[in-house]
């Protein structure tokens, strides 16, 4: 398991001020790098890592650090640097070391540490050889995998809020090229972020939480896990049934009843029982792939239409660090064509928003997927009135292909606790131009439901609009069953 500690400076880390850190454990500690040098490894002389330094990263979006590490972190002003030192619990000192490195580094270029009262200057003593459990992982694993199996690879950690870092993503990369599973471990408490809880959907990927009660579970489905055969997967009972475990339906965040979340959680607050709601818009554009092409014009559409302003920034992991740029993250995935490129984008901290949003080559042109997911507290009221007008706009101005929009009870943060959440609900579904003319304008426009269409975008090429329900009625499922078979392209009816 991985203990984090992470330096905020208002000055880079220079090579100087790195290796002033990276002499916290004295001569005796040798330094390595990893993961093509984006990772300095702090080791003992036989090579067992103790310390893994990632590349500094220049913050330029407001709110990242208090999303990601709660309201006690004190962050320097826009910009400052994030540099994160993980040490690996299977040596007593690392975490010990991990703070001292940290504290090196604040202490030459000013700033905080997360979390407080961490960081420290102390010269920590390492324990001989013989005496330390560490081991590298082998087979070129990432530095921070802590076991690895034929089919698995287990990463342990215990932070407040996992995130989809730079080096989860190089490990979830890594898992899915070598056709291994890769499995989160923490304690009872902690939370995912959202484009983490995305990442890991579908089995074999899982989040694995600790409980007292049963051992571990799934902190996505319940399920109570055992490890079997070089990885977690359900226990079953005398039926050859899955178990639940009761911390997942009947506690609250993930904590069993009677339990306690960790102190310093960087998702408190007075959702945290998931008292607010999410608004959940998901929609596809298409686009001609020539030089003209900017990507992310409709993503920014549909934040300031629900939100009133642009997105705050965008990036490839968390923390989002780069300002809200469309030409910027076009040129990124024009520098991965032909593969796929998944971006993520965030908002103001003053209101809850997170995207993700995945470019696509495809027969004739340019897929862009994006999901947009907006929190709102108890006492606010949800944009419904809002979604009519941005399926107009998608349509008349930004190629929609389709989009649907759903209503969920969660948390205002976004953040997911490792219990039962109910499932979104239905609000709206909208069928894009080519869609209408596969299906036909007339049969779009009466579906044998009782449903009032609408039609939107181009009068030439029109789009349809479908008001579904107030995100209430969970019935509002059946119906969008019942219109999404009606809107099949003729050739592929019976």
């Amino acid at each position: 398991m991985t203990k984090d500690v992470i330096a905020l400076t208002p000055k880079m880390p220079d090579t100087w001020a790195l290796l002033a850190g990276l002499y916290a454990g004295g001569p005796g500690l040798t330094v390595d790098t990893g993961n093509d040098g984006a990772v300095v490894q702090l080791c003992t002389a036989d090579g067992r890592p103790l310390v893994s330094l990632e590349a500094p990263l220049l913050m330029q979006v407001p709110g990242e650090a208090e999303r990601l590490l709660g309201g006690d972190v004190a962050p320097p002003e826009l910009p400052y640097w994030w540099t994160e030192a993980r040490a690996s619990t299977a040596a007593p000192e690392a975490e010990r070391l991990a703070g001292s490195v940290v504290g090196r580094l604040t202490t030459l270029l000013g700033g905080a540490a997360w979390p407080p009262g961490a960081a420290t200057t102390d010269v920590v003593p390492v324990a001989a050889e013989g005496e330390l459990s560490a081991r590298p992982v082998s087979g070129g694993a990432h530095p921070t995998v802590d076991v690895l199996t034929e089919s698995t690879a287990v990463v342990m950690c215990d932070r407040p809020l996992i995130a989809l870092t730079a080096w989860l993503s190089h490990i979830l990369r890594a898992a899915v090229e070598s056709r291994r599973a890769l499995q989160i471990v923490t304690p009872p408490g902690v939370r995912l972020s959202l484009p983490l809880r995305t990442a890991l959907t579908g089995a074999p990927n899982r989040w694995v939480v600790k409980d007292p009660a049963c051992g571990y579970y799934d902190g996505l489905s319940g399920a109570v896990l055992r490890w079997q055969d070089g990885t977690f997967a359900p226990a079953r009972d005398a039926a050859g049934r899955a178990v639940v475990a009761e911390a997942f339906s009947g506690g609250r965040d993930g904590v069993a009843p009677g339990g306690a979340a960790p102190s310093g959680s960087a998702s408190g607050g007075a959702d945290a029982g998931g008292s607010g709601r999410q608004l959940i818009v998901a929609f596809r554009t298409l686009h001609n792939a020539d030089e003209n092409l900017t990507l992310g014009r409709a993503l920014e559409a549909a934040w300031a239409e629900l939100t009133g302003s642009a997105p705050a920034g965008w990036g490839t992991a968390e923390p989002i660090n780069l300002p809200w740029s469309t030409r910027q993250l076009t040129d990124l995935a024009r520098e991965r064509a032909p593969e796929p490129t998944q971006l993520l984008a965030v908002g103001d901290p003053a209101r809850p928003a997170l995207a993700g949003l995945r470019v696509t080559r495809v027969e004739g042109g340019v897929s862009a997927d994006a999901t947009l997911t907006l929190g709102y507290g108890a006492d606010e009221t949800v944009p419904l009135d809002a979604i009519q007008a941005l399926a107009t706009t998608l349509a008349a101005s930004h190629g929609l292909a389709n989009m649907f929009v759903s209503l969920r009870r969660g948390r205002r943060d976004l953040a997911v606790p490792a219990r039962l959440e109910a499932p979104p609900v239905p609000v709206s579904y909208t069928l894009g131009a080519e869609g209408v003319r596969a299906a036909g304008l007339d049969r779009a426009l009466r579906p044998p439901l009782a449903l009032r269409p609408v039609r939107v975008g181009a009068d030439a090429a029109p789009s349809v609009h479908y008001v579904l329900g107030d995100g209430e009625d969970v019935g509002a499922w059946a119906v969008l069953e019942h219109l999404t078979a009606h809107l099949e392209p003729a050739a592929a009816r019976p």
